[in-house]
């Protein structure tokens, strides 16, 4: 019984990471090739090879070194590139103001 849960964790561990690295995929693949040179990264080409291989590697050849290694990749570039690649690209979530701002302008706490 102990050892049928521990099967089933690892499971959903491994569809944990094979998730993260189509995710990461996803996004390598809808990022402009300009916004990674841009950003000053690795080129999209490089992104694309090492988390399409992550991917293979979590769907077929389930070798847990390789697929931590993966795990590091596409915790990497959701990390560090992704955000500094839609810094660069105009998609960073708020544009400008600050936090006090409301949907017509600041808010100035009714002065």
């Amino acid at each position: 019984m102990l050892l049928e849960a521990f099967g089933s964790i690892l499971q959903l561990l491994y569809l944990a990471m094979l998730v993260l690295a189509a995710v990461a995929l996803v996004f390598a693949v809808t990022a402009r090739e300009d916004a990674y040179r841009a950003a000053d990264k690795q080129k999209k080409s490089f992104w694309l090879i090492i988390l399409g291989i992550t991917v293979f590697v979590n769907l077929v050849i389930p070798i847990l070194f390789l697929q931590i290694a993966g795990v590091i990749a596409s915790i990497v570039f959701m990390v560090d590139v992704r955000p500094a690649i839609k810094a660069v690209s105009g998609g960073g979530g708020r544009r400008g103001g600050s936090s006090s701002d409301g949907p017509y302008g600041p808010y100035n706490g009714g002065r």
